[in-house]
């Protein structure tokens, strides 16, 4: 009988305003570059709650309607737990815009985007959470390497 898989839940999100978008300069070196906030999913805690929580403690803003927009998934080598980050985006929010200690947060020019030092796959990551045709970024193993796929 097989042991069951351990699954990971984690959150990001978009937030934009007009040709702006929210991006936090990450402290931690396993994922370094610019990012978008988000975090772990807590134990009993739903997913709409969670991206909620996970901004307001990264960058001061409460949401207000974020929107699932995509999904990623993929399997550490070596690790065999499985890995889900849900993809939000959200362009209505209150509060005022503070760093924390997970990074520095501001707005970053739409059009300097690709110019930046992003996080690996924020630029895949963001074209999924832009599109109305896809909606998912999946790692697979074969062959001992990772490969990736957009859909």
């Amino acid at each position: 009988m097989k042991k069951p898989e351990k699954c990971i839940i984690t959150n990001i999100c978009l937030i934009y305003k007009g040709n702006k978008i929210l991006v936090q300069e990450r402290t931690k070196n396993d994922w370094p570059g610019l990012t978008f906030p988000g975090g772990h999913v807590e134990k009993n805690e739903n997913f709409y709650d969670s991206i909620i929580r996970e901004v307001k403690e990264e960058t001061g803003l409460t949401l207000l309607k974020p929107i699932l927009c995509g999904i990623e998934e993929f399997k550490i080598l070596n690790n065999e737990d499985r890995h889900i980050i849900l993809y939000y985006k959200c362009n209505k929010f209150k509060g005022r815009l503070k760093s924390s200690n997970e990074g520095k947060v501001y707005w970053l020019d739409r059009k300097d985007f690709k110019k930046a030092n992003l996080s690996l796959d924020l630029d895949r990551m963001l074209k999924i959470m832009e599109s109305d045709k896809l909606s998912e970024l999946i790692y697979y193993k074969e062959d001992g390497e990772y490969k990736s796929v957009i859909r």
